[in-house]
């Protein structure tokens, strides 16, 4: 391929994760990885080794400890003394608990972020909507779409204004999301999956956290649906 002047156009190289001003070296460590072992960039099973990470991600060792630990916690990695740290398996038969355990909490979820809401987050979730409606009819990568669909998760969990359910839904919403991309090939595009969220964001915002929970009670059923049914 060619520029208008004749030249070649070099094709751009992916560029390297970069760490967010407000974030701890271990913070971005963990988030990069979290992100990598969720939509299987890391496979169930590769071994994960500090010193290669830590070139890869320009981050001294220590922070890189620090991350795994989280991640370890967060089932996403497994340590075994003396043989190293392996990103955790992903195991089918969970499905029917995850969901269970996300069909009890993510309809409440919603449904108290429709209550508790700030006026200003609610302006953002508004913001939000409209920004998935402009996205998704240009995203044509599964995992693209993945991420999208945890931001929009991540955003609802911030809006309940509880630290504690936050963690536990991003914990399950996780393990989740690594089931889904586990067969995500076989799956047809999800864009309809996470278009669901638009309609979500804005009961959030507009306080109706009947309909908020009603929502989230089909798109948690949904995706179960789904994967069932390529299996």
């Amino acid at each position: 391929m060619a520029d208008a002047g004749g030249a070649p156009v070099q094709a751009e190289e992916p560029s390297a994760p970069r760490r967010q001003d407000d974030e701890s070296f271990a913070d971005f460590a963990y988030r990069i990885l979290c992100d990598e072992l969720i939509v299987l960039d890391i496979k169930p099973g590769e071994p994960l080794n500090d010193d290669d990470i830590s070139r890869r991600l320009g981050v001294g060792r220590t922070p890189i400890r620090e991350a795994m630990k989280r991640l370890e916690s967060d089932h996403l990695v497994v340590a075994y003394p003396r043989r190293g740290t392996f990103a955790a398996g992903v195991d089918i038969t969970d499905l029917a608990e995850i969901s269970e355990i996300r069909q009890l909490l993510e309809p409440a979820a919603a449904a108290r972020a429709a209550r508790h809401a700030s006026p200003q987050l609610r302006s953002e979730l508004r913001d939000f909507a409209r920004d998935v409606g402009q996205l998704l009819p240009g995203m044509q990568s599964q995992q693209d779409l993945m991420r999208l669909d945890m931001r929009v998760h991540r955003m609802i969990y911030r809006a309940t204004g509880s630290r504690h359910l936050e963690d536990v839904l991003i914990r399950y919403d996780n393990l989740a999301t690594r089931i889904w991309s586990l067969v995500l090939e076989k799956l047809p595009p999800v864009s309809e999956h996470i278009a669901q969220h638009i309609e979500l964001l804005e009961h959030i915002a507009a306080g109706d956290s009947e309909a908020a929970a009603r929502l989230t009670s089909r798109h948690v059923t949904d995706f179960e649906n789904h994967i069932r049914a390529v299996l």
